[in-house]
């Protein structure tokens, strides 16, 4: 049965206001940043900025650089941060700024890329950080933490102060790159204790054109004095272990104008309070977010598993929704530093509702926790080109949604749609994607779409399509490429870039919709297809049945004379796209493995011996650390040549040395949830592994182990040195922090009745305490000039 699907867009809304709020870049720089009740602006253009957080001082000092580099060929314009005071001043008046906590030396890294900085400076920032970052002697003073208390401002003053110094000259009135400056974390009903710690910043010296505040749990916020950002995840790992997938997640695979997540630190929260309405602010401020959920931590009591196209599909949900500004956290995995007092992570020990590892941070991020890339990398990164290419046409556009179902959110039948537009052209988003509950495929559908503008409604596809079970995209209507009006495509733009005195537009395709572009014949006087066939009807061009691949070039001759390109990549392939500046010029790079651009140089991280990548436009010349090897469609194949041969590295092998005991009782602590096992268990019912680590391993080499049970610690003599809880994944665990000799991996089994959620299908393997397997994992970074 046809199932046509209808949105008729209003006309667009009365201007937003400008000028309403107090927020001020500094005087005389070329890309002024305001604020308007809709959308932010730089320069005096629509601006959709797009950060990730990465915690620099879980990460070591000697990777920052390449890790942002990482990060900027994502598509990140803008690095966020924690600023965790206890890993600065463990000891009262000791605080530290050398080696991993170099703070200035991670913000010029920033600002040598090109990449805006975004410090949240807390004082209080959670983190799932011991004590939410404040120290251990500051919480053992006489005083009332995180309010206006004399006797806790005093330290705050004088921490936010070293802050101003290590970030002077940093600021934008310098030609710094600090854009956005957050005032402490998830406080909902402080609003004088808000602006008293903005004032106090900007006495110590701190200065940025933004500054913000988590929104969530219907924050009150000082008016006007803080950009309220919003957040949305996945999962979660601080509710009930046996809570099931909460609805404060589900809500987010939704389209909806709702901002508020009431569920982000709602254990840190009386559930009897709340602040203000949970969309106080949507008429004054643009809809901001600071954290999507780039991955989910685990607790003891509860292991979510968070999937790439779990990230995707909340990333091009919220766009759809009326995001201005996507902000992932993390974006980057990380691990907590050992403290010289005690462990640095949140515990029941320390009074928190969550028992975290005491060392990892990896947070299933897009970029691990060693800096491994994971899938969502890759998925988020096409939207990412999306949102640089066309963000400044996006951010103005209104999102305007069909009617729920009464179901609302528990509806599973109803395909989920969107449109933002500007009432002459838009973005049509679907997502038909959502973890732990299947949505159905949707065959049959089409879409029409009334655009207030002069051209009237658009419908499409030609011929109705299934859209697949977990399949998320987004469509053009009506867009201007280069003179060419692409009326819509049933593919997602995705990026342009000039070719041989053309502009080439390039789609990706979703698996299992064949795609179609759909063109104004009055802006064009030619076309010529790869594949497929051409047809014309009621003033457009229609494109059919077009084989997607590099090889799917459609080139058109506009009425203006021009020459314009659509390739449409198949979804693969799509996947593998990055752009950047490249051998004197813009370029598109095809590679399934990791890229980065720096400056006169390309480098390509890779598992392979010899890996390859495409290119297009092709370079004019030959290219130092790579030998072209053919054609692969339209763009130029090269295989990677030259530099030192890796170092062969032992084959990992791992010996048991003690069989494990029993499980250890369960113990509950904070809110009844389980704890995570004493250390003592360790050493007595634990199973015991031995392997041999080689000496001189290569820099960025990984054990990845292969493991069943309930907790896995690995120790270097007496020194741990990696831990997990198990949820199923394997475990990598980074050589750089593992001295040659006899490493020690002890894992513990699951208690059969253990209050703990694992993962299905995981649930019965914890109950085995065992190493499967082991390998290293050495990832070469291939250099071409």
């Amino acid at each position: 049965m046809h199932r046509p699907h209808h949105l008729r867009v209003p006309a667009p809304s009365a201007p937003p206001l400008t000028g309403h709020l107090p927020f001020a870049d500094a005087p005389g720089v070329p890309d002024p940043i305001e604020v308007t009740s809709r959308w932010l602006t730089r320069g005096g253009r629509p601006w959709f900025p797009v950060s990730g957080e990465f915690h620099y001082s879980r990460h070591p000092a000697g990777a920052w650089e390449e890790e942002l580099l990482k990060m900027k060929a994502a598509g990140v314009t803008a690095v966020a941060s924690y600023v965790i005071w206890i890993h600065h001043e463990e000891t009262e008046g000791r605080i530290r700024f050398d080696g991993d906590l170099d703070l200035r030396r991670f913000a010029e890294l920033c600002a040598r890329h090109g990449l805006d900085f975004i410090p949240r400076i807390g004082p209080w920032s959670h983190a799932e950080v011991r004590g939410g970052g404040l120290p251990d002697w500051l919480l053992a003073r006489d005083c009332t933490p995180r309010t206006d208390d004399p006797a806790y401002l005093a330290p705050v003053r004088t921490w936010f102060t070293a802050i101003a110094g290590q970030l002077a000259g940093l600021d934008r009135a310098h030609g710094g790159p600090i854009v956005a400056i957050q005032i402490e974390n998830e406080l909902y009903d402080q609003p004088g204790h808000l602006l008293t710690l903005k004032r106090m910043a900007q006495e110590a010296g701190l200065s940025a054109p933004l500054w913000t505040s988590t929104a969530w749990g219907g924050v009150r916020l000082p008016p006007d004095e803080l950009l309220p950002l919003y957040g949305g995840y996945t999962e979660t790992f601080w509710t009930e272990a046996d809570g099931g997938w909460p609805d404060t997640c589900r809500k987010h695979f939704f389209f909806t104008h709702q901002r508020d997540d009431e569920g982000i630190g709602a254990d840190l929260r009386p559930t009897t309070v709340r602040g203000g309405e949970p969309d106080a602010f949507a008429d004054r401020f643009p809809w901001a977010t600071c954290e999507l959920g780039g991955g989910m931590a685990v607790a003891y009591h509860r292991r979510p598993r968070v999937e790439a196209a779990d990230i995707g599909a909340l990333g091009l949900t919220k766009i759809g929704c009326g995001s201005v500004w996507q902000g992932f956290y993390m974006f980057h995995g990380g691990t907590n530093p050992l403290g010289e007092l005690t462990t640095l992570q949140e515990s029941h020990a320390t009074g928190y509702p969550n028992d975290l590892p005491v060392l990892t941070y990896d947070f299933q991020a897009p970029l691990g926790e060693h800096g491994q890339y994971r899938p969502s990398y890759h998925e988020l990164r096409l939207q990412h080109l999306l949102l640089a290419e066309y963000g400044h046409l996006i951010a103005p556009m209104e999102s305007v949604l069909p009617e729920l179902r009464p179901d609302g959110q528990h509806d599973r039948d109803t395909l989920r749609w969107a449109v933002r537009s500007d009432g002459d052209s838009g973005f049509l988003f679907v997502n038909n994607h959502q973890p732990h509950e299947p949505l159905p495929d949707h065959p049959q559908t089409s879409f029409t779409v009334e655009l207030p503008g002069a051209g009237g409604a658009l419908s499409l596809p030609s011929s109705p399509v299934t859209v697949p079970s977990g399949a998320y995209f987004c469509w053009p209507l009506r867009l201007d490429v280069a003179g060419l009006r692409l009326e819509w495509a049933t593919a997602q733009p995705v990026c342009t870039v000039d070719a041989d005195g053309r502009a080439v537009l390039v789609l990706a395709a979703t698996d299992g919709i064949p795609a179609e572009l759909a063109l104004d014949a009055g802006t064009l006087t030619s076309v010529a297809v790869p594949s497929g066939e051409v047809s014309e009807a009621d003033g457009r061009v229609l494109v059919r049945g077009l084989r997607a691949g590099t090889d799917a070039l459609v080139e058109v001759e506009t009425a203006g004379g021009g020459r314009v390109g659509l390739l449409v990549l198949d979804a693969g392939s799509a996947r593998t796209l990055y752009r950047g500046e490249a051998w004197g010029a813009e370029r598109l790079v095809l590679c399934g493995d990791g890229v980065v651009f720096d400056r006169e140089e390309v480098r390509v991280h890779s598992r392979a011996a010899r890996p390859s990548f495409a290119v297009f436009p092709a370079p004019g010349r030959e290219l130092a650390g790579a030998v072209r090897a053919g054609a692969d469609g339209v763009f130029a194949r090269y295989v990677t040549d030259g530099g030192e041969a890796l170092r062969e590295v032992p084959a990992a092998s791992v010996t048991l040395a003690r069989a494990a005991g029993a499980a250890p009782a369960t113990v509950t602590g904070v809110l009844g949830r389980a704890s995570a096992p004493a250390d003592k268990y360790f050493d007595t019912v634990a199973a015991e592994y031995r392997v041999e680590v080689p000496e001189g391993l290569p820099d960025g080499a990984i054990l990845r182990v292969r493991w069943t049970g309930d907790v896995a610690r690995a120790y270097a003599g007496d020194a741990l040195v990696a831990d997990q809880f198990y949820s199923g994944r394997v475990w990598d665990i980074g050589a750089g922090r593992l001295p040659a000799g006899t490493l020690r991996l002890c894992v513990l089994p699951l208690a059969a009745d253990a209050p703990v959620y694992v993962p299905e299908g995981a649930r019965e393997a914890a109950g085995v305490a065992a190493v499967l397997g082991i390998e290293w994992v050495v990832a070469r970074s291939w250099a071409v000039r």
